[in-house]
């Protein structure tokens, strides 16, 4: 399988520290790269990371608060400088559309490079649908609108070479039955089993709601803010945000496989908290709490799960 990873290129939130950056993440997923809410200093974090202007193909803002945006202007200069030889696309809030116009015309540059303005509106929904993958989007609850996006790979079948010898199937009939459905009375059902695609959700400043279990539910990997630890819960309401237990209660509920915690307010100095509050509220599964240019793989496919909302 191709490489799937997420490179975390900033963790802070509001503003930046000596230790991390504003927000940023690329999503490797195959043959493309998706740039998630790239804040100020990206295009410098992304060069320490080894990630290329030419690995880009969608950027996906949230919103246009300062610490998910900044570093708009930087990174499509950068990717029309350095002539990708591909379109991008942008999808943001339509909401936030003279944001988008203002950051991407901050200064001048020559623009070289094809890059598609593909805005959500409403409740979300479909943006894309490739051979590879599904990306969706919804809405969230923030003090400015905001979207949390999320990636499915589509089902596919894994052919069991046991049952291919039960019915005689060999060679180039094996591709026949993959493409076809059927051969000889022989379904394709029968020789081969279900393999659920990946699932990969990005939850970024938002309250508990509908939206974000919709995108958390089953994932594979799940990047979710966490930008305050429990005792502050009033504070995570009153600005629209998350804890620690929060995020990891919803992690817990929705079946994910890695919850990747992210987006800590600058108040704090001990994430080990992030991690022990996260497994005091359950999730048993694979868990990191993020720091600047981590790199983590997606988990391998699981075979079935619970059904996506």
């Amino acid at each position: 399988m191709s490489v799937r990873e997420l490179v975390v290129l900033g963790t802070a939130s509001q503003v930046p520290t000596r230790h991390r950056n504003h927000n940023g993440y690329l999503l490797r997923w195959g043959t493309e790269g998706l740039l998630f809410d790239p804040g100020e200093g990206t295009q410098r974090q992304m060069l320490r990371a080894g990630v290329a202007a030419h690995d880009l193909n969608r950027i996906c803002v949230t919103h246009f608060h300062g610490d998910h945006s900044l570093g708009l202007a930087g990174v499509i200069q950068r990717i029309n400088l350095d002539r990708v030889p591909h379109d991008v696309t942008a999808h943001y809030p339509r909401s936030g559309q003279r944001f988008f116009d203002r950051l991407r015309y901050a200064t001048a540059y020559r623009e070289t490079v094809q890059l598609i303005e593909a805005p959500v509106e409403g409740e979300g929904g479909v943006l894309a649908a490739t051979p590879a993958y599904t990306l969706d989007a919804r809405k969230l609850s923030h003090p400015v609108e905001s979207y949390g996006y999320r990636l499915v790979e589509p089902d596919g079948r894994r052919m069991l070479p046991e049952r291919l010898a039960a019915h005689g199937i060999k060679g180039p009939d094996i591709g026949l039955i993959q493409r076809e459905g059927a051969i000889g009375g022989v379904r394709l059902e029968d020789v081969s089993e279900l393999r659920r695609g990946q699932r990969f959700a990005f939850v970024m400043d938002t309250r508990l709601c509908d939206g974000v279990y919709a995108l958390a539910d089953a994932a594979d990997m799940l990047v979710i803010e966490s930008t305050f630890l429990n005792e502050d819960i009033e504070l995570a309401v009153d600005h629209g945000h998350l804890t620690a237990g929060q995020a990891a209660s919803v992690a817990r509920d929705c079946g994910v496989r890695h919850l990747v915690l992210t987006h800590f307010s600058q108040r704090y100095t001990e994430p080990e908290e992030f991690e022990r509050q996260a497994r005091a509220a359950g999730f048993e599964g694979e868990l990191t709490v993020a720091h600047d240019l981590l790199r983590v793989a997606l988990p391998k496919r699981r075979e079935s799960g619970r059904t996506m909302l």
